[in-house]
């Protein structure tokens, strides 16, 4: 049984679809946000993201809000609660204490 390994992970939709070449972050209406303090890179948010917005970073996941729509399943998912989603174009894009 072979791993996941980020080498041959590849940015974009988690599926493969013929469509990889089209962005489709102008579709939402809100948009997560990260908390770089909470996030311990764990990758959930990648894991369930539908089109696999998120890569691993130094210290926190990295977010391509090109491909993101805002659907919210990163932040359902996030055992951390790192991320939040808030309304795009919003002028305060920090996450409220829960």
């Amino acid at each position: 049984m072979s791993l996941l390994t980020e080498d041959i992970l590849q940015k974009g939709p988690n599926l493969a679809t013929p469509f990889l070449g089209f962005t489709t972050g102008s579709w939402r209406t809100e948009r997560p946000v990260l908390d770089p303090g909470r996030c311990n890179n764990c990758l959930t948010c990648w894991l369930f993201c539908p089109e696999g917005c998120f890569t691993r970073g130094d210290q926190a996941v990295a977010l391509d809000l090109d491909f993101c729509k805002g659907c919210g399943i990163c932040v359902a998912e996030c055992p951390r609660q790192a991320l939040a989603l808030v309304e795009e174009g919003a002028a305060s894009a920090h996450l409220s204490e829960r």
